[in-house]
């Protein structure tokens, strides 16, 4: 008797489903950044309202506040009941203005960014992005500084909420633009005294942030080049957050070994960044931002937790652990050997 054998299963259809959705996710980028330019999610914070309203609120024509707004509700950032529209939850905690966190200052910050990257195949090619942020205008630069400071708020609560940073005097932000995390290690922990170094246009824009919010006091500034200039001494913890990628490798190494020697012998060192896998693709966050901080300044890039590990290494630190600390981003400790 023959034996009975299932069918083999049919092969597994390919779609161009992928292709089309990354291919066409542009046009969402830009439908968002839109949106939120206009003001839809802030015409929609306190009532649901039917396209008429909705239109006359933010000064648009209705058809194309129907385009924008539905392709809103398409991408889940909007959702309509009958002829009513109103802000998901998402979008009313982060695009609103009255949730607990506000990404719109990011957004426009993309907005500047995403023409810029009408550059970055020839940047694939060179090798060598555009370095558009060097280029920003006072009144982009400001944009660019508040975007950063948005998109980066939930690690620097999350940091200050979960180290303890009673174990140190005197706190360094190298690199820490408009001071938006120091801001919440200050407030978090009133016994801790911090500098930040930056150059000079940026240091002026975290003074005034910090002296806005009664903190300046506590803060030393320090203008200069973190690759060129002398670095202060006396700090006994050196914060690098979101600094790292913006570096090649030779310019990281060398920074760490300068940090090292200005550094006080029990010296702690804490790296914010989005550090990713041996292979470079997960985070998938960290995986993208690296075309961006390769057109932003012209050279970065991401590093995984073994190529930082080695990096410390190489410059008189040894790395003691790693946590996450909100999203993609987590934070690598190191110690002064």
């Amino acid at each position: 008797m023959s034996e009975h054998r299932p069918a083999a299963p049919a092969p597994t259809e390919l779609t161009p489903e992928l292709i089309m959705q990354v291919g066409t996710s542009f046009m969402a980028a830009r439908h968002l950044i839109a949106a939120a330019e206009v003001g839809v999610f802030e015409a929609l914070a306190v009532d649901a309202l039917d396209l008429d309203a909705l239109a006359a609120q933010i000064s648009i024509p209705a058809r194309t506040t129907r385009i924008c707004a539905d392709a809103m509700v398409a991408l889940g950032l909007l959702e309509r009941d009958g002829s009513l529209y109103r802000n998901s939850p998402v979008a009313e905690a982060f695009l609103s203005g009255r949730g607990a966190g506000d990404l719109r200052p990011f957004l426009r910050y993309l907005d500047i960014s995403y023409r810029a990257w009408a550059e970055f195949t020839d940047a694939i090619r060179t090798g060598q992005g555009s370095g558009f942020i060097a280029r920003l205008d006072p009144a982009a630069q400001q944009v660019f500084s508040a975007g950063v400071e948005s998109a980066t708020a939930g690690s620097a609560a999350a940091l200050a909420d979960s180290y303890e940073f009673s174990r140190h005097r005197r706190l360094l932000d190298l690199g820490g633009g408009t001071g938006s995390f120091l801001v919440r290690i200050l407030t978090r922990h009133p016994a801790i005294e911090c500098g930040l170094f930056e150059l000079p246009h940026v240091a002026a824009m975290a003074r005034d942030n910090l002296k806005a919010r009664k903190l300046d006091s506590r803060v030393r500034f320090y203008e200069g080049n973190l690759l060129a200039d002398q670095l202060p001494t006396g700090y006994d913890a050196f914060l690098l957050a979101n600094l790292v990628h913006v570096f090649t490798t030779e310019h990281n190494r060398d920074l760490l070994a300068r940090v090292h020697a200005s550094a006080l012998p029990e010296a702690r060192l804490l790296l914010v960044d989005f550090w990713t896998n041996p292979a470079h693709t997960q985070p998938v966050f960290a995986a993208l931002m690296a075309g961006e901080w390769l057109m932003g300044r012209g050279e970065g890039d991401v590093y995984s937790e073994d190529e930082i590990r080695d990096l410390l290494t190489a410059t008189g630190w040894v790395m003691t652990g790693r946590r996450p600390l909100i999203g993609p981003a987590s934070l690598v400790v190191a110690d002064r050997l």
